[in-house]
């Protein structure tokens, strides 16, 4: 009787995959923004604010993702010295689609959780024009 229990336990160990398989079609994100370095009259406004800011965070994440991100570097040598050293990046990308999975305050930060469907961007790509954000745009928040 014991080794029809081993039997039935190897066959059912057997099943089980060798690999967890990943859905590449969905990439996620995730965005910080602290709390108490917000702007604002009382810690509910601070905390909508930081609640705000790790959203915009993480779709900056998820840009960079499916976009990639560009970056410049400058370096300045005086007589075999560095005197100067500069380095930037930027990201440019429209997402549709994105989901938020979870949204949660974690000590003085606030984090927002993103999923992407890749398949779905696609879809929605052509669904409505895009118009490019004014530099000199005040930012409500």
């Amino acid at each position: 009787m014991r080794y029809w229990y081993l039997l039935v336990l190897s066959f059912l160990v057997g099943c089980q995959p060798l690999v967890e398989t990943r859905n590449t079609d969905i990439i996620t994100a995730i965005g910080y923004a602290s709390i108490s370095e917000q702007s604002g009259k009382n810690i509910e406004e601070k905390r909508m604010r930081a609640m705000r800011a790790s959203k915009l965070d993480a779709y900056r994440e998820l840009t960079e993702q499916v976009y990639g991100i560009r970056i410049s570097a400058r370096s300045e040598m005086d007589d075999q010295q560095l005197n100067f050293e500069s380095n930037d990046s930027s990201v440019d990308g429209s997402i549709r689609g994105a989901e938020v999975i979870r949204s949660y305050p974690l000590g003085d930060n606030y984090v927002t959780e993103m999923q992407l469907d890749i398949n779905r961007m696609e879809r929605l790509k052509g669904s409505a024009e895009i118009y490019a954000v004014p530099q000199s745009q005040e930012i409500m928040f």
